[in-house]
């Protein structure tokens, strides 16, 4: 058996500590940032010595891409993976975001680091890559004509409402949504099933005024509660 090393505050540290160094990553990152969160106060609140710290992870960088890569490798499976909705449902249950969700970190790290080549930038990249692809294919599912041009579009408004939200400190994401649901309608021919004409007829016809947010929520079973990144 290894030894363990000892952490700062004496206790024998080792195991689970590249957990704890990932769990502090979490919270210190998303609260004060990448920038000002350093290496030592990392390790303080781990409990665990610098010397284990640097076992587990050879600097802060690649520390800074473990964090991303772990903060949701499911890639929004609370909304796209959902059963009880359709298609359609599920790319405006996307926008059901509350107002309080911290900004993404994807974007969080991606405007501090100012680096493209970045190992945590390019983590940013493929997640957002992989979020458009989940619309698409959804927006396939639900009939879109052209569903990489609707995963785009709808990727392109839930980062802005993100964004948008913490620079005014003030819900985009109701306003998003309806756009959202009249590109869905627009890009959905009338043709393309019983469940979005069904929407169609609870939403109202295409060419209306988009719909509300809670409008759109009255067709959703529950409201999307688990946190998903931007």
């Amino acid at each position: 058996m290894t030894e363990l090393e000892k952490g700062p505050k004496g206790r024998r540290r080792g195991r689970g500590a590249r957990e704890r160094i990932l769990s502090a990553s979490q919270q210190l990152f998303r609260e004060q940032g990448i920038n000002r969160t350093g290496m030592d106060q990392l390790c303080a609140a781990a409990e665990v010595s610098k010397r284990t710290a640097y076992q587990h992870f050879t600097g802060k960088d690649e520390l800074v891409a473990e964090y991303l890569r772990r903060f949701d490798p499911s890639v929004l499976s609370g909304v796209f993976d959902r059963t009880d909705l359709t298609p359609r449902e599920r790319l405006l249950a996307a926008f059901d975001v509350p107002s309080t969700t911290p900004l993404c970190p994807y974007i969080a790290a991606a405007v501090e680091l100012h680096d493209p080549q970045h190992p945590a930038s390019q983590c940013a990249r493929d997640y957002k890559k992989a979020v458009a692809a989940r619309l698409a294919d959804t927006a396939r599912e639900a009939g879109a004509a052209d569903p990489e041009q609707l995963g785009e579009q709808l990727a392109l408004l839930i980062d802005g409402a993100a964004a948008r939200t913490r620079v005014l400190n003030a819900d985009a994401f109701p306003a998003a949504a309806a756009i959202a649901a009249a590109l869905i309608d627009n890009a959905i021919p009338a043709t393309a099933g019983d469940d979005r004409r069904r929407e169609c007829r609870e939403f109202g016809p295409v060419g209306q005024t988009p719909p509300r947010v809670n409008d759109v929520r009255k067709v959703l079973p529950e409201r999307i509660q688990s946190h998903r990144p931007a």
